[in-house]
């Protein structure tokens, strides 16, 4: 790891750290947005492993209950484990081109999602049949992307949970997801020790940019920041879906 590389991990990281710090989530989508400008995809998703999993627990272990939601939410949280890892089988190792294209594709439509505020409404008699529906085709675009907000976020956010629940519900969701996605990666070799290690260098300026953004939460607009957040991603994914025909 040579400093150039070093410091655009921790650039990366202070930044996604912040905006989660600041809107409570959205640390692995900024993390792959910003990495993927200067490295593939799949590198970006190993070295987002550490922080995503010790942030996550942290906003998993913060909610009240997280029993009733794991009697809920483990149709979607088996099949989000089933799509990731079914996808690393049946994925092409190298995406290449395709593989950026995807990325920005999931950022765009996240993005488009957090803009105009959509949400959905899902029936309690339809959980039933969704929820597996909806973590399988999670953990694909999570397979393809490293990214694991589609379209696992708008679902939870249409279950209508208190707001506690909800935030406990996302980390128990990219739990799974970051843990079905370290698994994939290290059965397809491309988690390694030297992966691990740079995974964990990048928690320290991860941690560094969510206190901070916690510190600045009071002090700002939350809903201008979450537009401009928002804005920002969806230039991050165009410049993804373009890359190949930009370069």
């Amino acid at each position: 790891m040579d400093i150039a590389f070093l410091l655009a991990v921790g650039a990366s990281f202070i930044i996604a750290g912040f905006v989660k710090g600041v809107v409570g989530l959205g640390l692995p989508t900024v993390a792959m947005a910003t990495l993927s400008l200067v490295m593939a995809p799949v590198q970006a998703a190993a070295l987002l492993i550490v922080p995503s999993m010790v942030t996550n627990l942290w906003q998993l272990a913060a909610g009240p209950g997280l029993r009733a939601l794991l009697r809920r939410l483990w149709p979607m949280l088996a099949a989000v484990v089933a799509g990731t890892l079914t996808g690393g089988a049946l994925l092409p190792k190298d995406g290449g081109v395709w593989a950026v294209v995807a990325l920005g594709a999931a950022l765009m439509l996240y993005a488009l999602a957090g803009l105009f505020s959509l949400q959905l409404r899902v029936p309690a008699r339809h959980e039933a049949w969704l929820a597996p529906v909806v973590g399988a085709a999670t953990g694909l675009v999570t397979a393809a992307t490293g990214v694991f907000v589609m379209p696992a976020v708008p679902y939870l956010q249409g279950l209508g949970l208190a707001r506690d629940a909800l935030v406990q519900a996302l980390g128990l969701a990219f739990t799974a997801s970051t843990i079905a996605l370290a698994a994939s990666l290290a059965l397809h070799g491309d988690f390694s020790l030297g992966a691990a290690g740079a995974s964990a260098y990048a928690l320290l300026p991860a941690l560094a940019g969510m206190l901070a953004g916690q510190w600045l939460r009071g002090r700002i607009s939350q809903e201008l920041f979450r537009k401009c957040f928002f804005i920002g991603l969806f230039a991050l994914g165009l410049h993804s879906a373009l890359k190949p025909w930009l370069a």
